[in-house]
């Protein structure tokens, strides 16, 4: 073998490691807006988390902010809501579970649904756990709560479902007070 043969066989290979390092920037510029196109846009990231201010918000009443695309309802209930809410029995329940992210795996005792420990502050997500309908709030449906006029699903002044065809209750975000007259979703 001569030295000018083994010279060609380097530049070959030279060729082809070139040629497959071209290729793989190649594909990877054309894949990477296809991979990037998934990530969430500036006006989602900016709403995955926000501020509400419950200053305004009288005893009884209830105000429903938008979140990530979806109504959230913020209650303030009445003694006699926390009362009711209270006095149901675990066994009663369709849904044994709080649904609570911030308490996993807790039960569905009024306590464990609740944002303060007086039972005041009620924060759910407003969509219906059968279908994704809107309930109606403000002491609607069979157990003084919600109720979604869609397919009747009831749930009590806890956000639990007690009759109709949800399989789980009312599903609880993510939140905490910053101060007295704010919390925050997210």
């Amino acid at each position: 073998m001569s030295h000018a043969e083994d010279h060609a066989g380097t530049r070959r290979d030279f060729l082809y490691f070139a040629t497959a390092g071209a290729g793989a920037v190649a594909t990877g510029a054309a894949v990477w807006p296809l991979v990037n196109q998934m990530n969430a846009s500036a006006d989602v990231k900016a709403m995955s988390s926000i501020y509400v201010d419950i200053s305004d918000i009288e005893v009884g009443t209830q105000l429903t902010v938008k979140w990530r695309g979806k109504p959230v309802f913020v209650r303030r209930r009445t003694a006699e809501e926390i009362e009711m809410a209270r006095a149901v029995k675990m066994d009663e329940l369709i849904d044994p579970t709080a649904e609570n992210l911030n308490k996993p795996g807790a039960d569905a005792s009024d306590e464990n649904r609740t944002l303060d420990e007086a039972g005041e502050w009620l924060v759910m997500i407003g969509v219906c756990t059968h279908l994704g309908c809107v309930p109606i709030g403000n002491g609607s449906g069979d157990f003084g709560g919600w109720f979604c006029p869609c397919h009747g699903s009831h749930y009590d002044t806890a956000g639990r479902i007690r009759k109709g065809p949800a399989p789980r209750n009312l599903d609880i975000p993510l939140v905490q007070f910053t101060d007295e007259t704010t919390i925050l979703l997210g």
